[in-house]
């Protein structure tokens, strides 16, 4: 038989059992709580929505931010990249300075011989490699188109006549190269374009002798001047191309396509340079006169 001191023990021990339970805060309802005041109940799905909505727009804003520097960084290199460029073709002048190294009394030479035709032969006749003289005829042509305008009162609505006699000079000057380096392309006519260039632009010499003379010694009451002045200077520059681009030919058919390109192109812009303006120049003339 046991002892009754032993199941005094017990049961106070189960008392102290169940007094525990009661502490870890069981509730009737069967909740659960915690008796160190933390909270462990799980956070809200709409908060926890919005968290990773922030997330995604931040990593989206960051993205784009890390995109739009990128593309300004790329932007910022080609630029420098081209302006290194411009500066470097700026400073290699002396790749253009062959072209215009050449003595004045050179040019006054070549000036001349622009209006000596030499009969073509067997071998190609040498043509001077050089801008220096073409870039200065240009210039006087627009010298002696500018005076043409202010005398004969033209007037220019969107510009200045500065800009309109360079654009006329300059643009012929480029245009009819291309036109004869296209045909001698065609016409498998031995020369470059340095060449047509500079043989196009000494040509032009003849458009300034002839403009000039048609402008200071022209007579209202008929053209014969400005015919003859034409048909001698403006034709023997024409020819003087022609016998060059017809040594440097091969075939009869591309020489005459070639003879034929070259003259209508000299000689009517030569005639359209003198008639554009002609009329207001004799119509002022003429009011001059009766006055």
């Amino acid at each position: 038989m046991a002892a009754p001191g032993w199941y005094d023990n017990n049961h106070e021990a189960e008392g102290s059992a169940v007094i525990d339970l009661s502490d870890g805060d069981v509730n009737l309802d069967g909740s659960t709580g915690s008796s160190t005041g933390v909270d462990d109940t799980l956070p809200d799905r709409s908060t926890m929505g919005e968290r990773v909505g922030d997330e995604e727009e931040g990593f989206q804003d960051s993205l784009m931010d890390a995109v739009k520097s990128q593309v300004a960084d790329q932007v910022w290199q080609t630029g420098k990249q081209q302006a290194k460029k411009a500066f470097d073709l700026y400073a290699n002048i002396d790749i253009l300075r062959p072209y215009f190294d050449v003595e004045p009394k050179v040019v006054v030479s070549r000036l001349l011989f622009s209006f000596i035709p030499r009969k073509p032969s067997g071998s190609p006749q040498k043509v001077p490699a050089e801008l220096y003289g073409p870039v200065m005829i240009v210039f006087t042509l627009v010298a002696i188109l500018l005076m043409g305008m202010k005398d004969s009162g033209h007037t220019v609505r969107e510009g200045t006549l500065m800009g309109s006699a360079m654009g006329i000079s300059f643009g012929y000057w480029i245009i009819a190269s291309a036109i004869f380096f296209t045909v001698a392309y065609i016409t498998n006519t031995y020369i470059t374009v340095i060449q047509v260039l500079s043989l196009t632009g000494y040509s032009m010499f003849s458009f300034c002798m002839v403009l000039f003379y048609g402008t200071v010694m022209h007579s209202i009451q008929s053209h014969a001047f400005f015919y003859s002045v034409w048909s001698i200077l403006g034709s023997l520059s024409a020819l003087k191309m022609v016998c060059v681009y017809i040594s440097r030919t091969t075939g009869k058919s591309q020489r005459l396509l070639m003879i034929g390109t070259i003259i209508a192109v000299h000689m009517l812009f030569l005639l359209y340079l003198h008639f554009a303006y002609h009329r207001i120049v004799e119509a002022v003339q003429h009011h001059t006169d009766n006055q």
